[in-house]
């Protein structure tokens, strides 16, 4: 009768080693399965960022579209307001222009041609005062450079200081505003003459023309 061996400890050592190596390399190519995952992109990344980048330029476009049509909506109201200032004035110098046609296409003498221009001028004033433009006093007054402006000038003994005395183009204000400056000719004080001191001696060339004024006497 043959006994067979029975196995002891030791035999079954082996056998678990085996079984545990085995668990681990499992475990750890789950492990290396998770890392490989967690770094590498998902297959969908790429779509995703894609539609989120054409999601953000479909928003800037909206959004450079509402600004131009915002900007040029407060061009066209800007403009809408501009015209409104002005229609309520110039509907009133139209009538001006009228009266100049008028004048224009009458026969008339030269006396009475003058006398309806002088009317024109009237209501221009007229008009002008009851949009509180005012005219610049220039004639005979003190050069003022706020609201004058001086394109010629000249000494004058009859004068102690800058003063206007010739208007070539008329000049306005509203309101204390200046629209125009008034472009003058003004007359500067005379320089006077140097008259030496008592008891000083005239320089040598004063003396000589002195003396040829005289004729030497």
């Amino acid at each position: 009768m043959t006994v067979e061996p029975k196995e002891g400890p030791e035999s079954q050592v082996p056998a678990q080693e085996s079984s545990e190596a085995e668990a681990g390399a499992s475990a750890g190519g789950e492990v290396l399965e998770s890392v490989a995952g967690e770094d590498g992109a998902p297959p969908n990344a790429v779509d995703q960022l894609e539609e989120e980048l054409s999601v953000t330029r479909d928003r800037l476009l909206r959004a450079l579209a509402d600004l131009d049509n915002q900007r040029k909506r407060m061009d066209r109201e800007r403009q809408q307001l501009r015209t409104s200032y002005l229609s309520a004035p110039l509907r009133e110098f139209l009538e001006v222009v009228d009266n100049l046609d008028r004048a224009l296409g009458a026969e008339a003498a030269a006396d009475d041609f003058r006398a309806g221009v002088e009317m024109i001028r009237r209501q221009m004033g007229d008009l002008l005062r009851r949009f509180d433009v005012e005219p610049v006093e220039s004639l005979n007054a003190v050069f003022d450079p706020n609201v004058h402006e001086a394109v010629a000038r000249e000494e004058s003994a009859e004068v102690d200081q800058p003063t206007v005395v010739q208007e070539l183009q008329r000049g306005y204000t509203m309101r204390s505003t200046l629209l125009r400056a008034a472009m003058v000719r003004v007359a500067m004080p005379a320089a006077p003459e140097a008259v030496p001191p008592d008891g000083v001696d005239p320089p040598d060339g004063a003396a000589a023309g002195s003396d040829a004024a005289t004729g030497g006497r």
